[in-house]
């Protein structure tokens, strides 16, 4: 008994000093600065820009395979930020710029079948079969990915209020430098 419980101990003991060295010395270092680009994107994970999420783009980006400016969420803002960040020049945005907007669902038309739900990448949506369905709000990103699942078309796309949480400059914010 106590031979097979120091046998099972040490082989413990002589795989997990494996585990420990193949992990330093295959450890993989990620790209920092598809880090930095993925931190710009809107984490919204639509699809528009043609890739399944904001990582994929930000790889190809940082690999040099697409364009800065397949991002509809991002606007051109994103884009503008990306190519400071990039030292790329500014491109016009390759689709139409949309408000930030938020999915709605018509409560008296959902039939409850959970095709959105299995259509949301962030999990924004609750509710169970045959049981109406509602959006979480703050967690909604606005993709559109719901809609087009939805087989009673009950959702709809809001523009979100514009509040102090939301709002932005119009214009650049210039900084005046004082002499010494």
């Amino acid at each position: 008994m106590i031979t097979a419980i120091i046998i099972m101990a040490l082989g413990a003991i002589v795989l997990g000093a494996a585990l420990g060295y193949a992990s330093i010395k295959f450890k993989v270092e990620g790209n920092p600065l598809v880090e930095k680009i993925e931190a710009i994107l809107p984490q919204t994970q639509c699809g528009q820009c043609g890739f399944p999420g904001c990582k994929p783009y930000a790889e190809a980006i940082a690999e040099g395979e697409v364009d800065i400016n397949l991002c509809p969420p991002g606007g051109a803002e994103g884009v503008q930020r990306l190519a400071d960040l990039l030292g790329r020049e500014a491109k016009p945005l390759n689709a139409e710029e949309k408000p930030k907007q938020v999915a709605l669902i018509n409560e008296e038309t959902c039939i409850g079948c959970t095709l959105c739900i299995q259509a949301c990448p962030v999990d924004a949506i609750i509710g169970a079969a045959k049981q109406m369905h509602t959006i979480v709000a703050p967690l909604c990103t606005g993709c559109e990915l719901c809609i087009k699942p939805c087989p009673v078309e009950c959702i709809s796309m809001e523009p979100v209020a514009e509040n102090l949480d939301n709002w932005k400059w119009k214009y650049p914010v210039i900084e005046i430098k004082r002499a010494a």
